[in-house]
């Protein structure tokens, strides 16, 4: 059982309860909430209440998330890249298009399907029924580093290094237009669209705070190749606060408008180069690197040729 306890802010103040946890938690749907309310899995200053209900500015709401029970979820013999593996963790450098946990619509060929056979019955059990091992995530269009825990104890620990943003996580990414500054940071909290339920949104309601620090790395007139360091982990984070600045990454069809100009583009360029931590068992700091795509690699020489 995974136990967390959130206070509500004045921005929060009137949301019903299923939705303010949606919000938080937004890789699971207000139906798990409802759920989980009903059960009496959370408590607001200790009392239980509906999921219609409407939280107040101060209130502490107490999460419970159940422990995993057995998964339907099948494993499946595909190909992983792994970059490092031992007895308690497992570094794979993720590719385009593949889902990281299975969801409506994404029910096999994900990263958890391939792990499941890769690991056999050495996955942490805390990241639920359709997540064993997965302590975090990347996007399907997004490529590289990504942790998968072995056993329960590597991923609290793991847990702890995000939820403390000790976990040093760079990007890279070609956005659209000539950035000005040649470094900075976007620091805009970051909460579910207004609108839009597929879109994250740089807002102030219902929102988490979000840090990316950016730094250019090389111009091509029309795009910009930048490497990010993610000081927070929010989700779509640095697709969010670079269309907010103007420069969506290219081939981002949900935070951009219009379609790439280049062919086959499939999804944002952006991949998660280094990923770096403290290991759950020796205490050493560790860090590990993927290298860059052949799509991506193709892309700058393109845009190199361009100049």
């Amino acid at each position: 059982m995974t136990n967390e306890s959130f206070e509500v802010d004045a921005a929060q103040e009137g949301e019903r309860l299923d939705k303010f946890l949606s919000i938080i938690y937004p890789e699971k749907s207000r139906s798990f909430f409802q759920k989980l309310i009903a059960e009496g899995g959370v408590r607001v200053d200790g009392a239980a209440k509906k999921g219609s209900y409407a939280v107040r500015e101060g209130e502490i709401v107490d999460v419970q998330i159940p422990d995993a029970v057995e998964t339907a979820i099948l494993p499946e013999d595909i190909p992983l890249d792994i970059l490092y593996e031992d007895d308690d963790i497992l570094i794979v450098n993720k590719p385009k298009g593949m889902v990281v946990h299975p969801s409506i619509g994404h029910t096999s060929g994900t990263l958890v399907n391939a792990i499941m056979y890769h690991c056999k019955d050495s996955l942490s059990g805390i990241g639920g029924q359709i997540r064993p091992g997965i302590v975090h995530r990347i996007d399907m269009d997004t490529t590289g580093s990504l942790i998968v825990c072995k056993n329960d104890e590597a991923h609290a620990c793991i847990a702890e290094q995000i939820k403390a943003h000790s976990v040093n996580r760079v990007y890279e990414g070609i956005v659209c237009g000539n950035m000005r500054e040649d470094e900075g940071l976007c620091d805009g909290p970051i909460g579910r669209h207004p609108t839009d339920r597929l879109k994250m949104a740089v807002t102030e309601k219902n929102s988490r705070p979000a840090v990316t620090h950016y730094k250019v790395l090389e111009r091509f007139g029309d795009y910009t190749y930048v490497e990010f360091v993610l000081e927070t982990g929010r989700t779509h984070q640095i697709r969010v606060h670079m269309a907010g600045m103007g420069h969506p990454l290219l081939g981002d069809e949900l935070y951009s408008r219009g379609k790439s100009p280049f062919k086959n583009l499939q999804g944002q360029t952006l991949h998660a180069r280094t990923i770096g931590f403290i290991h759950p068992r020796t205490g050493e700091y560790m860090e590990f690197s993927a290298p860059l795509p052949e799509y991506f690699e193709h892309l700058l020489n393109v845009l190199r040729n361009r100049k």
